[in-house]
């Protein structure tokens, strides 16, 4: 079992080389791209116009830039070589050095953060990498301004689509978001540890300060990303499913489980 160091440092070659052709797998695939509009839609009602933007596992800057060309201030970080070369050229070649600045560091480590922003924002479960969602909100206080607000886009522990492995003999990896101590994720030849977590655990890692103002599921009807082949065979099905994940996903308890959740946040001091 690797130590916290090794592990951290496995996620790093991970992401390095998936990094290159994250952008061309993510354009590509329509649920990701319908994903990203349904959790552009989610932040819209909660940011306001000129915010500043902290994102945590940034990536190769697909949000960062969205978030920049809409007319706010990011600063983007991430813990990975190769997800920061990548971003650092792709922000120089659309010339948004003036709206996104970047910073290597991971999110277990905010404390090494400076300043203070309106809003924290984290894609596409790369908080998942995180064994201990304390150390992840440890600092969040004295990152957030007075009204300050995060979301979160994790995936959870309940998940329809991944039960379906049963039927392929796959138990272990049907139910592997149940396991306590996590499950191995593999990735360009590395392998890694993720771990789940349910809303109620989300809420749990954060003090009293916070108060969780909205959550909505994505993809428990509708198939994942992974299951690019389905989409593929079944468009139809999959659009009728992706649609029913729409109305669906905003309500009690769809808007806990499914293969993402988008769980947003705020201080209590903040009208809701």
């Amino acid at each position: 079992m690797p130590n916290e160091s090794q592990a951290w440092e496995q996620v790093n070659k991970a992401f390095s080389k998936q990094s290159p052709h994250f952008d061309s797998d993510d354009f590509v695939n329509p649920v990701l791209q319908h994903w990203r509009t349904r959790i552009y839609q989610h932040v819209d009602r909660f940011i306001h116009p000129n915010s500043k933007i902290l994102e945590l596992n940034a990536g190769t800057g697909i949000d960062a830039i969205r978030f920049a060309q809409s007319g706010h201030q990011v600063h983007a970080t991430d813990l990975s070589d190769g997800m920061i070369s990548t971003l650092k050229t792709k922000i120089a070649g659309q010339s948004l050095q003036n709206k996104i600045t970047i910073q290597q560091v991971s999110f277990e480590e905010l404390n090494k953060v400076d300043g203070t922003f309106d809003y924290v924002f984290s894609n596409f479960g790369g908080l998942n990498c995180s064994a201990d969602l304390d150390k992840v909100t440890k600092y969040l206080r004295q990152l957030l301004n007075k009204n300050g607000i995060v979301t979160w886009v994790i995936m959870p522990r309940i998940t329809p689509w991944e039960w379906l492995w049963v039927f392929r003999g796959k138990p272990g990896s049907a139910f592997r978001r149940f396991r306590k101590n996590g499950a191995a994720a593999h990735l360009e030849g590395e392998i890694f540890m993720t771990y789940y977590y349910s809303v109620a655990e989300i809420r749990k890692s954060l003090s009293q300060e916070f108060q969780i103002i909205k959550t909505e599921g994505l993809g428990f009807f509708s198939p994942p990303p992974a299951a690019l082949n389905f989409v593929k065979k079944f468009p139809g099905i999959s659009s009728f499913l992706e649609k029913l994940d729409c109305t669906t996903g905003k309500l009690f308890p769809f808007n806990r489980w499914g293969d993402h959740v988008i769980v947003t946040f705020s201080l209590r001091d903040r009208a809701s």
